[in-house]
């Protein structure tokens, strides 16, 4: 394996942004092939997004996230996407750019172009949920994305936040638009309106007692995805708060520690390999 930080060379002026005050980071945690094992193996590749409510990236959501994917035998990508003061779109562009990133680098890296999947919890999932419904539109199509290099081929969305208008988590909302904050924006954003038949194959989860990121967003998209007939998988756990991650220790918080929880690792796995 290999480690190495990407530029993903977005140029915000052309796509009529402000550059953030500090660069995005992205990632790659590249699994070598060798000739004993793996020769020629093509992998998928995950590209996680950690929550922090759009305010910042969580460290408990990034790495320990990728180690999951990694000892699974697929590649991992962890993006530091921008967050306020910066505001929409421009973590999605920074998204959709590191999926095109990957993709334009899938023989290289050894990664299977199309299993290009998106993970993200919390505000994470929103901005993974967001590609997911928004990358044939106007908002990406008019900052010169086109075609489907940026497309991702699956969702993984852990507790996220979904909708603007149903259950939402005000603060994400407010960090992601700042100013902009206006009832026809919250409706915009409220992703579970704008789900289509194009939206990618999805994987939720979320707990029941979740009090944060109420587990009604989950619901939300599932049932979009379903009136659309896009295939989906998902599991609601009946006990533990928000941000679990992955349920184990690497949160070192008592509470966090959710054996039960932990199942969708085993889960979110099996699904990929059946994509």
């Amino acid at each position: 394996m290999f480690i190495e930080e990407l530029h993903l060379g977005v140029d915000y002026e052309k796509c009529g942004l402000k550059s953030p005050e500090k660069a995005p980071v992205f990632t790659g945690y590249i699994l070598k092939n060798y000739d004993e094992y793996c020769k020629n193996r093509l992998r998928p590749a995950v590209i996680i997004c950690p929550g922090g409510g759009y305010f910042y990236t969580s460290d408990r959501e990034a790495t320990p996230m990728a180690t999951e994917f990694l000892a699974a035998g697929m590649n991992a990508f962890v993006l530091r996407y921008s967050c306020a003061p910066s505001r929409f779109p421009t973590a999605l562009v920074e998204l959709a750019t590191a999926v095109k990133l990957v993709r334009q680098h899938a023989k290289e890296w050894n990664i299977d172009p199309d299993k290009i999947i998106v993970q993200g919890g919390s505000a994470g999932g929103h901005l993974a949920a967001s590609l997911g419904v928004f990358w044939d539109d106007d908002v990406l199509r008019s900052r010169g994305f086109q075609g489907k290099e940026h497309k991702p081929n699956a969702l993984i969305l852990a507790y996220p936040v979904i909708s603007g208008t149903s259950h939402p988590h005000m603060d994400s909302f407010k960090n992601l638009l700042g100013d902009d904050l206006t009832n026809e924006m919250l409706e915009f954003l409220s992703l579970e309106k704008r789900v289509s038949k194009n939206t990618p194959p999805t994987f939720l989860w979320h707990t029941l007692e979740d009090e944060v990121a109420y587990p009604q967003n989950s619901m939300l998209f599932a049932s979009a995805l379903m009136e659309c007939g896009v295939p989906l998988e998902l599991h609601i756990f009946p006990e533990g708060s928000h941000s679990l991650v992955n349920g184990n220790e690497i949160a070192n918080v008592p509470e966090r520690i959710r054996p039960k929880v932990r199942a969708w690792i085993p889960m979110v796995m099996d699904w990929i390999k059946k994509l």
